[in-house]
C-alpha cells in the first residue's frame, strides 16, 4: 500500500529486475505453482507429488526433498489460503480436492494424509480458489461442469451450482468481498453468478469469438476483465460492466500468438499483468475510469519462454524497496523471481547522475 500513488504508473515508471542466476531455485519442472509470504509450492503435472520449499531457497533442490503426495492422479490446480499461510488446497484428476497443513518450518518428511478430503465431483477438478474474506470457504470447479462451494471446517458442500455451465469451466473468480463469482466457459459465455441465490445475474455470449480458452476475473470496482481470442485467432483483452454486458467497455487486440493469456490483478494499483504460457514477456496495463479505460504501460521481456507463472500476494512484497509486484517465472529446470518496482524520485536522480 505504501507505494500506491507515489509515482504515476501511466508515465512508464515501472522497472523490472530479474534475479541473478545463482538466486534462482533449480528443480524439475512443475506446473501449476503458487507463492505466499513464507513458502512456494509446485505440483508436477505428470504425477501426484508436489513440493513446498521456503521462499529464501536458492540453488538446486535435491530429488530427495520431501513431497506432498496424497492424490492418485495428476494435480491440476493449487491455491494457498489467504487467511493462513500454512494451508494449501489442491485439485486433481482423481476427482478430489485436498486441503493440506504445511508445518511452520516447512516440510521435514513427505506428507500423504491431507487435513480434509473433499469429494463431490464426478470428473477431474481443474480449479480451486479460496474465498477472499471468509475463513474455511473454498470454491472448486470440475470437468463435470459443476461449481461447488465447500465448508472446509466440516468437509461438507455448502452450495452446488449445477446446470449453469453446459461445458468445461475455464476459470472462476470471486469478487473482492466474495459475494459474487464470475466464470468463463467453453461455450464462449462469461457469467456473473450470485452463489447464495444460486442464480446468474449477468452473462455475455461470445465475449471472445475464438475457439481457444478464455479467462475472466473481477476488478475491485466490480467490472470484469477478460482475455481470449478473436475469430481470426488474435489474442484479445476486454473490459465489461456486469450491469450492461451487451457491449464491452473496451476491447483491445493484442497479437496472433497461440498462448492463453493469464491475467494477474493488483487491486491497490489497479494494474493487470498478462502472462502467456510459451511467451517470453509480461505485459501490464492500468485500468482507469477514463477512455480508453485500459491503458498500456510497458512490457517486460526475457529471452527464454515461460512454462508457467506464479504471483506473490501483496503481504509478501518488500515495500521498503518500492516493490509493487513479484512474479516467479517457471523455466524447464529453474524458477526465476521477477520484481516490479516503482522507484522513488531520489533513486531515479541517482541513476541519471551515474549515466551522465
Amino acid at each position: 500500500i505504501a507505494v500506491k500513488g507515489i509515482v504515476s504508473l501511466s508515465e512508464g515508471c515501472v522497472i523490472n529486475m530479474p534475479r541473478l542466476e545463482k538466486q534462482c531455485a533449480h528443480a524439475q519442472s512443475g506446473f501449476p505453482h503458487r507463492w505466499v509470504e513464507s513458502f512456494c509450492a509446485g505440483m508436477y503435472p505428470e504425477k501426484s507429488p508436489g513440493s513446498c520449499a521456503p521462499l529464501g531457497w536458492s540453488g538446486r533442490i535435491d530429488k530427495a526433498y520431501p513431497t506432498v503426495c496424497g492424490h492418485t492422479g495428476p494435480v491440476l490446480d493449487i491455491d494457498w489460503c489467504p487467511h493462513n499461510d500454512h494451508v494449501i488446497a489442491s485439485g486433481s484428476e482423481d476427482c478430489t480436492v485436498m486441503v493440506w497443513q504445511i508445518p511452520e518450518n516447512g516440510l521435514v518428511t513427505s506428507m500423504s494424509e491431507p487435513v480434509v478430503m473433499l469429494e463431490g465431483h464426478s470428473k477431474r477438478v481443474g480449479i480451486v480458489t479460496w474465498h477472499p474474506t471468509a475463513r474455511n470457504i473454498l470454491l472448486s470447479a470440475g470437468c463435470d461442469n459443476v461449481v461447488i462451494i465447500w465448508n472446509v471446517g466440516t468437509g461438507e458442500a455448502m452450495i452446488t451450482l449445477e446446470d449453469m455451465h453446459p461445458d468445461i469451466i475455464f476459470s472462476a473468480c470471486w469478487n473482492r468481498n466474495g459475494s459474487l463469482i464470475c466464470t468463463a466457459c467453453k461455450d464462449k459465455k462469461v457469467r456473473v453468478i450470485d452463489p447464495r441465490k444460486e442464480e446468474i445475474l449477468a452473462e455475455k455470449d461470445k465475449a471472445h469469438e475464438g475457439a481457444r480458452p478464455m479467462r475472466a476475473i473481477f476488478l475491485s470496482d466490480g467490472k470484469v476483465f477478460t482475455t481470449g481470442f478473436s475469430r481470426m485467432s488474435e489474442r484479445q483483452l476486454g473490459l465489461w460492466d456486469p450491469d450492461n454486458m451487451e457491449e464491452p467497455v473496451s476491447v483491445h487486440e493484442m497479437d496472433t500468438s497461440n498462448g492463453v493469456l493469464l491475467p494477474f490483478y493488483d487491486p491497490d494499483t489497479n494494474v493487470v499483468y498478462l502472462c502467456g504460457k510459451g511467451d517470453s514477456s509480461i505485459r501490464y496495463f492500468e485500468i482507469t475510469d477514463e477512455a480508453p479505460f485500459v491503458h498500456y504501460l510497458n512490457t517486460f521481456t526475457t529471452k527464454e519462454p515461460q512454462r508457467g507463472m506464479g504471483y506473490m500476494p501483496k503481504r509478501g512484497l518488500d515495500v521498503n524497496k518500492c516493490e509493487i509486484a513479484r512474479f516467479y517465472k517457471l523455466h524447464e529446470r529453474k524458477c526465476e523471481p521477477i520484481i516490479m518496482t516503482v522507484p522513488r524520485k531520489v533513486s531515479l536522480l541517482s541513476r541519471f547522475a551515474i549515466l551522465f
